[in-house]
């Protein structure tokens, strides 16, 4: 008998790839509100809706503006509602990952660039960081759901 764990709908983070979705989707709602928390955010006052001319800096390091941090929250939410399914949680990581990926790149190029083009506050460490996230969240996409299979 084959497992179709990967499309199934089980419970609630039941399978590995839906507590990979949930981790992520629980470390996304913690980041994106704290960009928003003075302290952990430095600078507050410069923070701007969009564009590079935030100087917020989530633990001194990250370079965020609101937009930043409410796509880290919807980015969240998407996680935790993806968590649902083995199938949700599975396109969450892998698309999830491509977005990073994308986002590395954009950063590569556009991170230092006034102008309409960098409408997200961008600095190196966020590009590590999305460089990161992007290879995390395709390797644990891909292997997951085979890990899954094979613990059954």
């Amino acid at each position: 008998m084959t497992s179709n764990a990967a499309t199934r709908t089980t419970g609630y983070g039941s399978t590995l790839t839906q507590k990979g979705a949930l981790l992520f989707g629980v470390v996304f709602l913690i980041v994106g509100i704290a960009g928003f928390i003075p302290g952990l955010t430095m600078d507050m006052g410069t923070m701007s809706f969009a564009g590079n001319g935030s100087m917020a800096m989530l633990l001194g390091l990250f370079q965020v503006s609101a937009l930043h941090n409410i796509v880290h929250l919807l980015f969240g939410i998407v996680g935790l509602l993806a968590a649902r399914t083995a199938g949700g949680s599975r396109s969450y990581l892998l698309i999830g990952g491509i977005i990073y990926a994308v986002l590395f790149v954009f950063g590569l190029f556009v991170a230092n660039m006034a102008g309409a083009a960098n409408f997200v506050p961008l600095n190196s460490a966020d590009n590590v960081l999305h460089a990161f996230l992007a290879v995390a969240m395709i390797v644990l996409g891909l292997v997951l759901p085979r890990a899954g299979r094979t613990a059954r």
